[in-house]
């Protein structure tokens, strides 16, 4: 479903603007309509996060841009608490704006993604704080692709560890 939703909305609103979509999220916004926060970088090579708002009229798939920020602004991603899994984060530039996202894996997928495109295009000190740094580096040995499929691997095995040295016998 996503790959889908990536592709129209590359169409019907990144390629027109000559920006290329690197990664989106769902984000709970309102109730009544469904809002991503998306990240793209331009022709210039210039890094921006876009709130989207999508809409249907009729069978029509609708998308409307609502925010729009540089990389370059934006001081800090705040993960709330990187103990516990939870959605919300909070992206500092001059004003603060709170979020939450559909998920706390997809949280994690935008932060990776900001923290790529940052070392890739602009190199400065960008704060991400209160997330585990381990799945946020791309020079951890989980590093992937497919980031959030391994974030699940870890902890099974972890789990599995843990299992195991439940089950050995204790030495006398």
């Amino acid at each position: 479903m996503s790959s889908l939703v990536k592709e129209d909305l590359e169409k019907k609103l990144f390629k027109p603007l000559s920006q290329n979509l690197y990664e989106f999220i769902e984000i709970e916004f309102s109730v009544q309509d469904r809002y991503y926060l998306c990240v793209s970088v331009t022709k210039n090579e210039e890094v921006k996060i876009i709130m989207v708002k999508h809409y249907r009229i009729g069978l029509d798939e609708k998308y409307e841009v609502t925010k729009k920020w540089s990389l370059n602004d934006l001081q800090m991603i705040d993960g709330k608490e990187a103990d516990t899994d939870n959605p919300f984060f909070d992206l500092h530039f001059k004003k603060v704006y709170s979020l939450e996202a559909y998920s706390c894996a997809s949280k994690y997928a935008f932060a990776r993604t900001v923290n790529r495109l940052n070392h890739a295009y602009l190199k400065k000190d960008l704060q991400i704080v209160n997330f585990d740094s381990t799945y946020i580096n791309d020079d951890s040995i989980w590093s992937s692709n497919n980031k959030d499929c391994l974030v699940l691997m870890r902890i099974c095995f972890y789990a599995f560890n843990l299992v195991c040295l439940s089950l050995c016998p204790l030495p006398l």
